[in-house]
C-alpha cells in the first residue's frame, strides 16, 4: 500500500474506503521490511497500535470519529515520555526506564485517537550524534541509508519519509525537528516557543526546547498540531492563549503576503549547494508569481546567532545532565559527553553575556522585520552527508539556519523543495512571526501546492 498522507487518510477513512485497522498492518509490516535497514525505530508497539486501530475503527464506523487523526499511525520520539512503554532517550543512562505517565502532547494524540506504533530514534538525549557506540544504531536517511539523517529527531524523519508512519512528534532546540524535515525531505514545523507544552518530554534546554509535529505535508503538520498546541499551566514556558485554526489558511495562494529574503546567510555566512539555491529562487518564483511581495532583508549574521545558541544550549544542557556526568560520565556516549563537558567550561559570565546578546538580537530582528509577513531562508546548507566517518564536532564549524529561530522562539518550518546530487532531498525554511502558525502554514502549503515535490517517496523496498 503507499502511503496516504494523513488528511487523506482520514477522509478514506470517513467514507469507508480504508480501516484503520488495515492502515495500520499496512506500517506494521512496512517497519518490518525496511527498519532492520533503517534503524528509525527503538521499539515498536504493534499490538497496541492494533488495538488503537480496532477502537478507532469502530468509533468511526458508529459514526463517533474524533477528528482528523482517528486511527492515524504514528509514533514517537523517543524522549517523548510514554506511560508503560519505555523511554529511553537513545541512551545507556535510561536503558529500561519506563515513565508512569504520558508526557502532555502523547497524552493529547492518544485523546485525538491516533494508533501509536512504537518509539523513534533521536541522537542521544537530542543531542549527541549521529553514535555508533550506543544499544541502538543511528537512524538512516531513506532516500540512501549510506547518508545522515541530521537530528535529533532522526527516527522521525526516517520513519515518515519511508511511509512507515504518517507523522510523529520531534523536538527542536537548536533545528532538531528542521534538520531532519530537511535532509529526509519531509516537512516539519518548530512552533513559537510555549506554543506545545514540553511537561513529560526528556530537557535539553530549558530555554531553546520547542515540541513539534512532523509529516509528509504541510497540511498534516497542521493537523497534528491542533492536537499538540495548547496551555499548560504545569509548563513553565507555556502560552496561555486561545489556540487558532492552524488550517485556515491552507488552499490558498501567498497573494498579498510579504516575503522577506536573508540572501546574505545563504550567499555569504553560509554559503548553500546549486540543488539548495535553485530550491530557494524556485520558491520565490512561486510565490511571486501568486501575488506575494518578495522583498530582501539584512539580519545579523548567523554566526552571532549560533554563538548565542550554542552557549545556552551547552550551558543549560549541562546543568541538566551535571549530577550524572559527574557519576556516570563514560555511559554518555563520545560525542555526547564531549559536547555537554564543555558546558562544564562554560562561565555564568558567559551564560549571561548570551542571554544579553539574545535579547539584542530579538529586538534587532523585530526591527527589521516590520512589516514582513514571512521570512525565506535555506532549510539546510546541502544534501544529506554520509552517514559515515562524520566528524565529532560536526556542524560546530558552520553555522546553520535553524538555530537562529530557537534564539528567537518564532515559529519555523523546513519543507522539500526539490532534489539534489543523487537524488537527496533539499529543503527552504519558511519563518513566520509568533503564534503566526496559520500564516507560515498557508505560505507553505501554497508552495506545495504548486510544486511536484510531494509526488515522490524514496525508493527503499
Amino acid at each position: 500500500m503507499e502511503t496516504p498522507t494523513i488528511a487523506q487518510a482520514a477522509k478514506l477513512f470517513a467514507e469507508h474506503k480504508l480501516s484503520p485497522v488495515e492502515l495500520t498492518q499496512a506500517c506494521i509490516d512496512k517497519i518490518a521490511a525496511l527498519d532492520g535497514t533503517l534503524h528509525a525505530f527503538i521499539a515498536t508497539t504493534p499490538e497496541r497500535a492494533l488495538a488503537d486501530a480496532r477502537a478507532a475503527e469502530a468509533r468511526i464506523m458508529a459514526g463517533n470519529a474524533r477528528g482528523p487523526l482517528d486511527g492515524i499511525p504514528i509514533a514517537h520520539k523517543d524522549i517523548y515520555g510514554t506511560k508503560g512503554i519505555a523511554t529511553t532517550a537513545h541512551s545507556k543512562l535510561l536503558q529500561g526506564y519506563v515513565p508512569t505517565e504520558d508526557a502532555m502532547t502523547v497524552a493529547k494524540l492518544a485523546e485525538a485517537g491516533i494508533t501509536m506504533l512504537g518509539k523513534l530514534a533521536t541522537h542521544e538525549f537530542a543531542m549527541g550524534g549521529p553514535s555508533f557506540d550506543l544499544p541502538w544504531p543511528p537512524a538512516r536517511n531513506p532516500w540512501n541509508p549510506d547518508h545522515f539523517t541530521s537530528g535529533s529527531s532522526s527516527g522521525t524523519g526516517a520513519a515518515v519519509a519511508a511511509g512507515m508512519i504518517l507523522g510523529g512528534t520531534g523536538s527542536d532546540t537548536g533545528g532538531s525537528i528542521r534538520g531532519p524535515a530537511a535532509l529526509c525531505g519531509i516537512a516539519g514545523i518548530k512552533p513559537t516557543y510555549g506554543l506545545c507544552s514540553r511537561v513529560g518530554i526528556q530537557p535539553l534546554s530549558q530555554s531553546l526546547d520547542h515540541a513539534g509535529p512532523m509529516a509528509w505535508t504541510v497540511q498534516d503538520c497542521a493537523i497534528l498540531l491542533q492536537t499538540m498546541a495548547g496551555y499548560d499551566p504545569a509548563d513553565p514556558a507555556s502560552a496561555n492563549r486561545p489556540v487558532p485554526d492552524f488550517s485556515a489558511g491552507l488552499g490558498r495562494d501567498a497573494k498579498g503576503m510579504k516575503i522577506g529574503v536573508v540572501r546574505h546567510w545563504h550567499e555569504t555566512d553560509a554559503p548553500v549547494s546549486d540543488a539548495v539555491q535553485k530550491g530557494i529562487d524556485g520558491a520565490l518564483a512561486v510565490w511571486k508569481a501568486q501575488g506575494a511581495e518578495i522583498v530582501d532583508v539584512v539580519l545579523p549574521s548567523l554566526f552571532e546567532f549560533q554563538a548565542c545558541c550554542s552557549i545556552i544550549l551547552t550551558s543549560e544542557a549541562y546543568a541538566v545532565h551535571e549530577p550524572w556526568m559527574k557519576t556516570r560520565f563514560n555511559d554518555y556516549g563520545e560525542r555526547l559527553r564531549l559536547r555537554l563537558a564543555m558546558g562544564a567550561l562554560m562561565t555564568s559570565a558567559d551564560y549571561v553575556q548570551a542571554l544579553r546578546r539574545r535579547a539584542e538580537l530579538c529586538t534587532i530582528v523585530a526591527q527589521a522585520t516590520k512589516g514582513i509577513d514571512i521570512l525565506i531562508t535555506a532549510g539546510a546548507q546541502a544534501e544529506a552527508p554520509r552517514i559515515e566517518g562524520m566528524a565529532l564536532w560536526v556542524n560546530a564549524d558552520k553555522p546553520g539556519f535553524t538555530a537562529p529561530f530557537n534564539v528567537l522562539g518564532w515559529p519555523a518550518m523546513a519543507i522539500c523543495s526539490g532534489f539534489g546530487v543523487g537524488g537527496l532531498p533539499v529543503a527552504i525554511q519558511i519563518v513566520a512571526k509568533p503564534f503566526q502558525e496559520a500564516k507560515l502554514f498557508q505560505v507553505a502549503d501554497a508552495f506545495e501546492q504548486a510544486t511536484p515535490f510531494r509526488a515522490k517517496r524514496p525508493g527503499l523496498k
